[in-house]
């Protein structure tokens, strides 16, 4: 195992696997620019077909954006917001990816684990969103992915009533595929195995999954063919 640490976020490969750990355990990992600048150039590194999302130490998953760093964020910084892009850019990577969740996943930190393909938690494993209670919306994806997990009923449970999802509601919601002791441990295995059904077939799965345009599947048609003369 090979691992990268960078100032806030903990790289390591593993064979086909890839696991990013956010590492800022006093601020029960919320993010700022630089966290969120590290993931991205994370993402856009990935190698392997199978990633883990997850985080150092046992407390939370992710506290959402640093309240600090907020202060003295530009008025129209929402217009470009930089998380979103992130979490979509990991949404839409052709790696398969699977967020260990220990802990809290709350606002944003709850929109980072939606943006992956599948969830892991731990028993004090717990979702909320709750931007409303602020005035605000969750603006990072949980508004759209959220309702097409969970359906549009339990979404406003969360985002309009302020429900927080533990553990177990999360695996019979479907918010989350299964519930472990050690989700990271979990999810490393899950990953190890899920990188074996091989990469092309993983990828192409995803894209006709999430849906494709003519152009997308073109890219589909022409990588089938060239699977098939190598």
């Amino acid at each position: 195992m090979r691992y990268r640490i960078a100032m806030f976020l903990k790289v390591e490969h593993d064979g086909p696997v890839t696991t990013l750990l956010l590492d800022r355990p006093g601020k029960a990992h919320a993010y700022h620019d630089a966290l969120l600048d590290e993931l991205d150039a994370a993402i856009g590194a990935l190698s392997t077909p199978v990633v883990v999302v997850g985080s150092t130490g046992n407390g939370a998953f992710c506290g959402g954006a640093d309240l600090d760093a907020m202060k003295s964020a530009d008025p129209l910084s929402p217009l470009d917001l930089k998380a979103q892009r992130v979490f979509d850019r990991l949404a839409r990577s052709p790696a398969v990816s699977i967020a260990a969740i220990q802990g809290a996943a709350i606002a944003g930190g709850c929109e980072l684990a939606l943006a992956c393909d599948a969830r892991i938690v731990g028993p004090r494993a717990r979702f909320a969103l709750p931007e409303t209670s602020l005035g605000l919306i969750p603006t990072a994806g949980g508004c759209t992915r959220l309702p097409r997990l969970v359906g549009a009923g339990r979404a406003k449970q969360m985002i309009l009533l302020g429900y927080s999802v533990d553990a177990n509601t999360a695996v019979s919601w479907g918010l989350a595929v299964e519930s472990s002791a050690d989700p990271l441990a979990r999810a490393r295995t899950l990953a190890a195995a899920t990188a074996e059904r091989g990469a092309v077939a993983l990828r192409l799965a995803k894209q006709v999954i999430d849906g494709v345009d003519g152009l997308g599947a073109e890219r589909i048609a022409e990588a089938l063919l060239y699977h098939r003369r190598s």
